[in-house]
């Protein structure tokens, strides 16, 4: 009965390996680990080592956690928008979002799954406009137009960062000063997508 419960597991762990394409010696050390949970089976019994089951668990949780899927693309596409200051860019249009860790009704995107995340930020805006992209309360990346381009009416912007994010940190988009202008149609939008 113990077989029947080990062979799904084995082959969960297996398939999570050639599924990632993880290298072969990952295949086999998770081999290693099956093989030293059973001692002897051509017995009735099946006797089992704790330690190896619990840390094939452990690598069995951590393959499926590694290799969940968390992104989200989303833009400004009815209306301009005219931000007062400290407030936080609501993008109206999702193209994705995997994981549903983006909220269009607050612009937050609340991490799901910790790991290294990449953020892009990118605006058509009209000069003058300052916008922080903030992990929690902490600008890590910061957009501006100076007013030295007052004869364009708009200029488009853009900022990439990678961050370390736990699990429930949340990121958005803030607009810092007065009469931050962000133009509408496929223009302006917030991107993020964890890479490991």
């Amino acid at each position: 009965m113990l077989l029947y419960l080990l062979f799904p597991l084995l082959f969960s762990v297996l398939g999570v390996s050639c599924g990632e394409n993880n290298l072969q010696s990952d295949v086999q050390t998770k081999m290693g680990l099956l093989k030293s949970l059973i001692y002897n089976n051509t017995k009735a019994t099946v006797t089992l080592d704790s330690s190896a089951l619990k840390q094939l668990i452990q690598l069995l949780s951590e393959s499926s956690n590694h290799s969940r899927r968390i992104s989200f693309s989303v833009y400004v596409k009815s209306n301009v928008l005219t931000l007062g200051s400290g407030q936080t860019v609501k993008y109206d249009t999702i193209l994705t979002n995997d994981g549903n860790g983006y909220d269009d009704r607050t612009g937050v995107f609340t991490c799901p799954v910790a790991g290294t995340y990449m953020f892009v930020v990118d605006s058509l805006s009209k000069p003058g406009i300052w916008l922080f992209l903030k992990v929690n309360n902490n600008a890590v990346g910061k957009l501006h137009v100076s007013v030295a381009h007052k004869d364009k009416p708009f200029v488009q912007i853009s900022r990439t960062v990678i961050v370390r994010l736990k699990s429930g940190d949340h990121v958005r988009v803030e607009n810092y000063s007065n009469n931050g202008i962000i133009h509408d149609g496929h223009y302006s939008g917030f991107t993020g997508v964890r890479l490991y």
